[in-house]
């Protein structure tokens, strides 16, 4: 392993790329399913026969899953800080 590959990670996880896709997906299935389930005459009439809730659902659910493609291809890397320990030399100790 390089010592450039030693010093650099990724944020993982914790990149806020991920958290936001998941937001959206978890709220885009939930408005995906209340619009193949709830979608009353009332609900119609009020949006003009259009199934918002199942639109807006699949456009949410298409925006979370760009959101973890872009994350994935394209990782925020940190460069590691150098812990004192490491900057000693063979044999010195402390």
């Amino acid at each position: 392993m390089t010592e450039e590959a030693k010093t650099r990670r990724t944020a993982g996880l914790f990149d806020l790329r991920y958290i936001i896709a998941t937001l959206f997906g978890v709220f885009g299935i939930v408005l995906l399913i209340m619009g193949l389930v709830d979608f009353t005459d009332a609900a119609a009439a009020k949006t003009g026969g259009i199934n918002i809730n199942l639109w807006v659902g699949i456009v949410m659910i298409v925006v979370a899953a760009l959101f973890g493609i872009w994350a994935w291809l394209r990782p925020v890397v940190i460069e590691a800080q150098a812990r004192p320990e490491d900057m000693l030399t063979p044999g010195e100790q402390r």
